[in-house]
């Protein structure tokens, strides 16, 4: 597919979702949308494993066209299910898919509901049990959201199907990412609409981009990519763009809607459910996936979040090791000490944080001294432009780790922090703005008002303060003050002054007042 067939779809789904949504919030319309959409990908997906992989021609028909008065229905419709099961990890039935619900012009919330549900159940005793497990709960089809009365409601989700029905996904000749890329640039713009509440589920695309190339950095494969707050997922599916291949997903997010949106953004970006495990629970409280090791690590934690900080973590080996536990206001430095804990020794890992978590004290910056001057895991310092995130206009930074650093005896530093886009409602980091973060990183470069080599000493100068301007000198020298040329310019207002005076004390004479000086 080409990128005018692509920008074409894009428009096109989201022209549905914003001609359609009247006055509902776009926060909540989205997951209306987003839900159909899905449906309507694991439909065609089925159909079109079904009809080129399982059917032959000398079946005679198409899945569409199987139905009850076929002798033969009970034991197609068996073989069929386990082999979608197998592949696919769900199940519709041909009078389930789709184009035939789009189609109809009758009552049809109770019979998609009841679809919605059987996708669901479809998978229950299977491996993919738990990645579609209450995956359409957020689509409630008798929300007062959707209209005041059933048949307003009806009308509403009907009008959505038919136009995405209309819409031909092409997923037989198109990239496998195409959709799924598409799917995500809606998710991004109900998040520029969404305000504060984005920076739960989303990621912008070119900070996701800036941490994926970080954490692939010499690398072609990898085992396994980790996201501790996942939000859509994201971040998890772009480090996949960075190689050639990732082997398994995983992630956990404690929103349950943004959890369902994650597993969603998965199946549609053709990640098998096989391949990716995506849990519901607080990741600092609950960890679920504590005994794992991975590859990379990448994460854009809520900023500041409160946590319990209870006693019972410092026998907790996430966080032992440091003899301190993050304050109970600001959770910065838990994300940074679980994800410590979860990357593998081989691995890389990058983390955004407010800038704040640089330079504060008390416990904050114990960890910090811990971190560089007892482990020595920290990698790189890279300061980003303020107002680039949903929801917040706080300056940010990404911290790099590795435990196995291939130039252990000092940090690199970069200031990005004044090469951006000004948008109109937020700043955008530009293509070559991301190359040069990315490539300063990699050769490990020190430019003039951009970025610094700090060898270990000078770290532990600054008492394991990572303050950048520390570091990364940005300050701007004004010219001298040619002090003659002003002086001689003070004369010379000074003469026209005392001309002008005496012009305005020709008037007072002519008007027989006195002059006011």
């Amino acid at each position: 597919m080409s990128d005018q067939h692509k920008a074409q779809l894009e428009a096109q789904l989201w022209n549905i979702a914003n001609t359609l949504r009247g006055k509902m919030n776009a926060d909540d319309f989205r997951d209306y949308i987003l839900g159909f959409i899905f449906y309507k990908f694991l439909s065609e997906q089925l159909e079109n494993f079904v009809n080129d992989k399982l059917l032959q021609e000398a079946d005679g028909f198409l899945y569409d066209g199987l139905d009850e008065s076929n002798p033969q229905y009970g034991d197609y419709l068996e073989a069929i299910r386990e082999a979608c099961l197998d592949e696919l990890g769900y199940f519709l039935r041909p009078d389930e898919l789709f184009h035939n619900i789009a189609q109809r012009t009758d009552f049809i919330l109770e019979d998609l509901t009841a679809i919605l549900r059987n996708i669901e159940s479809s998978t229950m005793g299977t491996a993919s049990e738990d990645d579609f497990d209450n995956l359409f709960e957020d689509l409630d089809l008798t929300s007062s959201k959707l209209g005041r009365s059933e048949q307003d409601k009806n009308k509403l989700v009907s009008k959505v199907l038919s136009h995405l029905d209309k819409i031909d996904f092409a997923l037989e000749d198109t990239d496998a990412d195409v959709l799924g890329d598409a799917y995500e640039y809606l998710i991004g713009q109900f998040a520029s609409g969404a305000g504060k509440k984005a920076g739960e589920f989303y990621t912008p695309q070119e900070v996701s981009s800036v941490l994926a190339r970080l954490v692939t950095t010499g690398k072609q494969r990898l085992r396994s990519v980790y996201d501790p707050t996942c939000g859509s997922g994201s971040l998890l599916l772009r480090v996949r763009k960075e190689v050639e291949d990732v082997g398994h997903f995983y992630g956990q997010e404690q929103n349950r809607t943004t959890y369902n949106l994650a597993r969603m953004n998965m199946i549609m970006h053709q990640v098998k459910y096989d391949r990716f495990d995506i849990r519901n629970e607080d990741t600092l409280e609950r960890p679920q996936h504590v005994d794992e090791r991975f590859e990379a690590v990448v994460a854009n934690p809520p900023f500041s979040a409160k946590w319990s900080a209870n006693d019972l973590f410092n026998g907790d080996d996430r966080f032992s090791p440091y003899g301190r536990l993050a304050p109970k206001s600001k959770a910065d430095f838990a994300f940074v000490q679980h994800m410590i804990h979860q990357l593998a020794e081989n691995g890389q890992m990058a983390v955004v944080l407010p800038h704040g978590a640089l330079f504060r004290g008390g416990a904050e910056a114990h960890i910090r001294r811990f971190l560089i001057a007892e482990r020595n895991y920290l990698d790189a310092v890279i300061g980003l432009p303020a107002n680039i995130f949903y929801g917040t206009s706080i300056p940010t930074c990404i911290l790099v780790f590795k435990k196995c650093r291939e130039q252990p005896d000092d940090i690199i530093f970069i200031d990005a922090s004044e090469h951006y886009d000004k948008a109109k409602n937020q700043n955008k980091l530009r293509p070559e703005d991301i190359d040069r973060i990315v490539t300063t990183y990699r050769e490990r470069t020190t430019q003039e008002k951009y970025s610094h080599v700090a060898p270990l000493t000078e770290v532990a100068e600054n008492d394991y303060n990572l303050n950048i301007p520390r570091y990364v000198d940005t300050f701007e020298e004004e010219e001298p003050v040619d002090l003659a040329a002003v002086s001689a310019e003070l004369r010379e207002l000074d003469r026209e002054l005392g001309e002008n005076e005496k012009v305005i004390a020709g008037f007072c004479r002519e008007l027989g007042i006195d002059p006011p000086f």
